[in-house]
């Protein structure tokens, strides 16, 4: 039937058949996507919902105008079920940055197409709302008061409550109402894509195109960016985040002045509401509807969860609370849990040879303590270890050690931040010295205390000469 009425109108726009037609990949909507190939190749869409094609079509037609880069609409049906549109291949933002996301490391090229659709995104928000009419929008013609608490009892009844957590539903509700308080104060007369990410933006000849724009509506330009930049899956670093909220607002400031304290101050309220609400889209299309992408999103959606909490939200206590308490569920621990990195820090005597990395990755770093002033030199020294206080006072005395362990902390700690914001999940530090008693241990002791304390990693610690084995747990 959809296909059928999908070539009846490529045929009466072209004047012939397509050679072939075929479903394209589902998303999280309901809308159906076919390619119809031919000349012109097209891609015809079926929407369920009239007033959601209707809202795309007028908002196609209306960013064209404006110049944005949307794909063009050459046909639809009488009805609005049906339509065509040009075809702008099979490359998605979010395919294009696949190697930056899984590894957190990403190249030139992917951040050139992050800083281009950063960059696009006021030229969306304000151009795109000049002159446009909201009545068209669907559901809802802008954001309000309302759609805040709809989104958030959407989180609250499809993700919250189907953990299995207990909470006060009163106190919840209240915090619900201040949260929409704190957006509402953000209110203005931009378009608001709503789900901007990099799954809704497609890449043709380098540049970025919009698509999956329907939802959109009159709305403060933070979600936007908080939807964008903190899309679960996409596994920004911070270190990148803030470099494409630099683009963002250098952007912004063309088409009006930036606060830029206010706006870093209000984007936070805005992070963690949409968090909240994708988190309640994944409980739907994920545990409801048993669709795997979903599910697969929750682990990062609940990690950028637990990063936000890390700084209070004193407007919304009980809000918080409970969300601390549910990232703290098994089920996400237990997640987080495996992909955490764990150090492994070692002590051991050159003459005893190299210790393996247990792990299996192989690396790491090793150190040798040798060119360190050795107080094993010295017969008072012999029967103490790095661990206690007479060697302690001489090395420290002596000052090499230190000077020695400042160059460590610098590369160490710059692994351990790249390692952490990667996934990475293991690596083996060792430091070497003659009888690997006194030097060497001192030295693994030291790191192993300092990256516990600034990281907050989970540190195994083993002096193999000494047979001593220590474990730094991991800092929530």
């Amino acid at each position: 039937m959809i296909t059928e009425e999908l070539k009846k109108l490529y045929c009466t726009y072209t004047g012939h058949e397509p050679e072939a037609i075929e479903e394209l990949p589902s998303s999280g909507s309901n809308r159906r996507y076919f390619r119809l190939t031919g000349t012109p190749t097209l891609i015809g869409v079926s929407g369920t919902s009239l007033e959601e094609n209707q809202a795309f079509l007028y908002m196609a037609d209306h960013f064209r105008k404006k110049g944005l880069p949307v794909p063009q609409v050459v046909a639809k049906s009488d009805n609005d079920a049906f339509y065509l549109q040009e075809d702008l291949g099979d490359t998605l933002l979010f395919n294009a940055i696949e190697k930056g996301r899984k590894t957190s490391v990403f190249d030139e090229e992917e951040k050139q197409l992050l800083r281009k659709t950063m960059r696009l995104l006021p030229a969306v928000q304000f151009s795109g709302a000049d002159g446009m009419d909201f009545s068209y929008c669907y559901p809802q013609s802008e954001f309000n008061s309302r759609s805040i608490l709809w989104d958030l009892n959407y989180f609250k009844y499809c993700f919250l409550k189907a953990t299995g957590m207990e909470f006060q539903e009163d106190r919840l509700e209240d915090d619900f109402q201040k949260m929409a308080d704190v957006l509402m104060r953000s209110s203005s007369a931009t378009f608001m894509y709503r789900d901007f990410q990099s799954r809704n933006v497609m890449i043709k000849e380098g540049e970025p195109w919009l698509i999956d724009f329907q939802g959109g509506r009159k709305g403060p330009v933070y979600y936007d960016v908080a939807s964008f930049l903190w899309q679960a899956k996409a596994n920004y670093p911070e270190s990148l985040r803030k470099e494409l909220l630099k683009e963002y607002l250098d952007s912004l400031c063309k088409y009006q002045p930036v606060d830029e304290k206010y706006f870093y101050a209000q984007l936070r309220h805005f992070v963690l509401f949409r968090t909240m609400q994708v988190l309640g889209a994944y409980g739907f299309r994920g545990y409801f509807e048993k669709k795997p992408h979903f599910i697969q999103s929750v682990p990062f959606a609940i990690e950028n969860l637990r990063q936000l909490l890390q700084e209070p939200y004193p407007e919304y206590l009980y809000l918080c609370h409970v969300l601390k308490e549910l990232t703290e569920l098994k089920q996400f621990t237990d997640d987080l849990q495996k992909r955490r990195l764990v150090v492994k820090v070692t002590s051991f005597a050159y003459k005893k040879g190299i210790p393996e990395d247990s792990s299996g990755n192989g690396g790491g770093f090793v150190f040798d303590c040798r060119a360190v002033n050795n107080p094993g030199k010295y017969d008072r020294y012999k029967p103490f270890t790095g661990l206690d206080e007479p060697v302690i006072r001489f090395l420290e005395d002596d000052g090499e050690i230190t000077t020695f362990l400042e160059h460590v902390y610098g590369l160490v700690d710059a692994s351990v931040k790249r390692y952490m914001e990667r996934g990475f999940t293991n690596l083996s530090i060792c430091f070497g010295c003659t009888g690997g008693q006194h030097r060497s241990v001192y030295s693994a002791q030291h790191l192993a205390e300092h990256l516990n304390q600034k990281f907050g990693v989970q540190v195994n610690l083993m002096h193999r000469e000494q047979n001593i084995e220590q474990t730094f747990k991991a800092k929530s």
